[in-house]
């Protein structure tokens, strides 16, 4: 049979560069080659992660970047008294492209781009790999424009100090123009190509994590299981800081921590992934432009806990995924069908602690498990927002008069009169300083809502009328404030996940204050405490559980003040020391099958939901444990 002939393509041209459009760079064109999604994540949504390569990569760089003598005019090559000419930049409005040349070589009559590569010179017929040829012929193609004659490149590979020479013939010049042309359409077309499918490109991408090439190409393949490549190893940790009167500054690629009149200790950069001050402390201003520059946030909460905001830098440039959020969040069928989704997830979740931890009648038991079983499946047929917050209500009803058989009272301690604050890091890491302890009923409102009902905080147990509780008792939610220990120690909880929900999902892209199922309102984080609520029992309860029953936190570590209750400063610190090490805690992901940390998991499910909203899968995948 003979062949069939083939329609051959014609190239599209790219539309014209608007005058005020940046000019793209000619790294973007060789990502573009390698793969258009990886173009597009960087160039058209900002995104970023170093690995081991790029930093390789810069480390091979680290002469050539260095500014150099300009190039000479094309006209005057002849007469210049340097055959070399080193970090030259270059670029065209006709091509909308822009390019730093590490190195450019000349004879008199032409120009020879060089450009340093990491690793060693791949063994292939052509010398190169097409995304190293094409960025190199770009090169070419901008001194030209610039009015130099240019016939050829080399690439240069540091590790086996190779030089391999590339010849710009017609058909490389066709290939370079066609990637420029898609690179532009693409970044101009509003829309990210789909990921590569089951590409050995991936494994070793900076942006997998990011792009979850294999978690998205899931949902559209029935029985593909992604590789466990988004799991990275965060070695950074939070650095919390409650002494009072602590000075934070910048030393080297250190931040030293100074109390008033006490010691001092360091904490390296590379090591903290977010700082928490709570209460007076001070920061300097070159401490706090490293952290802006290496996108370290920094959260502020007053003396008792209270989450008062966070400071970060720029700030996520992908509008993309903002305005995705926008469009659903305005789209009323859209909102209704996430937040039914949002509240089945942590019914069933909360069924699953109740299945899990319970300590009391098993016919008991089985009730409250068929009750919110129940319930769940109502939720993802409510027909509008009131009736989904009523049901929410009566499954949180039904949750917390158990809640109680979930506890294991310990006996009671002696109650000491002062704490000892600390500059504290979960790795175990602390610097006593003498201070009086305060209480706490932290974070934005008692269960990650707006502020409290009233602008005082709970007393502090230096104050005449603060009593302890003698045991650990719980009949009702209750807050603004709690009225005892296991009330505290949730309303904290809820509000240490809010704000990790509001650090992770600005550190994405989202808008935070934007929701589907929480009504918008100043101040309050509506997003984070939307994608926050299936993780309520798993990590909030679950930690306030593990606190109580594992002892912990004692019936000492609270004060009753007033109408309030509220945790001292060192049972604080203990409690805050168990909520990060149940994020650093490991699970499997019930849909991927890979194991990650359940901060990991947080910043996994918080971009899939981006996902969803940029339509790239059909449904938001909840994290739901058996």
């Amino acid at each position: 049979m003979p062949d069939t002939p083939q329609q051959g393509e014609l190239p599209l041209e790219a539309p014209p560069l608007p005058e005020d459009a940046p000019f793209l760079p000619a790294r973007m064109v060789n990502e573009y080659v390698y793969c258009p999604r990886l173009a597009y994540l960087e160039w058209v949504q900002g995104e970023w992660a170093e690995s081991a390569d790029t930093v390789e990569g810069a480390h091979a760089h680290r002469r050539v970047d260095r500014e150099d003598r300009p190039l000479p005019p094309a006209d005057a090559l002849g007469e210049a008294d340097r055959p070399r000419t080193r970090s030259v930049t270059l670029s065209s409005r006709r091509l909308g492209l822009v390019a730093r040349i590490d190195l450019v070589e000349s004879d008199g009559e032409s120009v020879v781009p060089v450009d340093y590569k990491r690793g060693k010179r791949p063994h292939v017929a052509t010398g190169a790999y097409e995304p190293e040829r094409v960025q190199l012929c770009v090169q070419g193609l901008l001194l030209e424009e610039n009015g130099y004659r240019c016939t050829e490149g080399v690439l240069y590979f540091a590790e086996s100090r190779e030089r391999v020479r590339v010849v710009f013939d017609e058909e490389l010049r066709e290939a370079t123009r066609g990637a420029i042309g898609g690179l532009r359409l693409v970044a101009a077309g509003g829309r990210i190509p789909p990921p590569l499918r089951d590409s050995p490109k991936c494994p070793r991408c900076s942006l997998v994590g990011i792009c979850l090439p294999d978690e998205v190409n899931h949902f559209h393949r029935t029985g593909a299981t992604p590789r466990p490549i988004a799991v990275r190893r965060d070695e950074a940790l939070p650095l919390y800081v409650q002494a009072n009167n602590v000075r934070l500054a910048k030393k080297g690629e250190t931040i030293t921590l100074t109390e008033e009149d006490g010691p001092t200790t360091t904490a390296r950069l590379i090591d903290v992934s977010q700082v928490v001050l709570m209460g007076n402390a001070r920061m300097t201003t070159p401490c706090l432009h490293a952290l802006m520059r290496r996108e370290i946030p920094v959260t502020w909460h007053s003396y008792g806990g209270w989450f008062l905001g966070h400071t970060v830098g720029l700030g996520h440039k992908n509008v993309e995924l903002r305005e995705a959020q926008y469009r659903a969040s305005f789209t009323p069928a859209v909102s209704l069908a996430v937040a039914r989704s949002l509240v089945a997830a942590k019914v069933r979740n909360s069924r699953t602690m109740m299945r899990r931890n319970w300590r009391g009648d098993e016919h008991e038991r089985e009730l409250v498990l068929k009750t919110l079983r129940r319930l769940a499946d109502r939720t993802r047929h409510a027909r509008d927002a009131d009736t989904l917050l009523g049901l929410e209500g009566e499954a949180a009803a039904v949750y917390f008069r158990a809640f109680a058989g979930l506890l294991r009272a310990p006996a009671a301690v002696p109650v000491t009169d002062h704490a000892q604050c600390a500059v504290h890091q979960p790795s175990g890491e602390t610097v006593p300083v003498t201070a009086p302890a305060t209480g706490a009923e932290g974070g934005i409102g008692a269960a990650g809502e707006g502020a409290p009902a009233t602008g005082a905080e709970p007393a502090a147990d230096n104050t005449g009328g603060a009593t302890p509780l003698p045991a650990f008792r719980f009949d009702r939610r209750n807050r603004r404030p709690p009225t005892d220990p296991v009330n505290a120690l949730l309303s904290f909880a809820y509000s240490m996940l809010t704000r990790t929900f509001t650090v992770t999902l600005s550190a994405i892209g989202f808008d935070v204050y934007r929701g589907f199922y929480h009504r918008p309102r100043y101040g309050r984080p509506a997003l984070a405490l939307d994608l926050m609520e299936p993780f309520r029992p798993i990590v909030a309860d679950s930690t306030v559980l593990q606190a109580i029953n594992n002892g912990e936190v004692k019936p000492g570590d609270f004060l009753h003040g007033g109408a309030g209750t509220a945790l001292k400063s060192a049972g604080r610190k203990r409690f805050i020391a168990a909520f990060e090490r149940r994020l650093a805690q490991e699970t499997t992901h019930p849909i991927f099958g890979y194991r990650l940390t359940m901060r990991r998991l947080i910043e996994v499910q918080g971009r899939l939901f981006g996902r969803y909203l940029m339509g790239e899968i059909k449904e938001y995948p909840h994290y739901l444990p058996r």
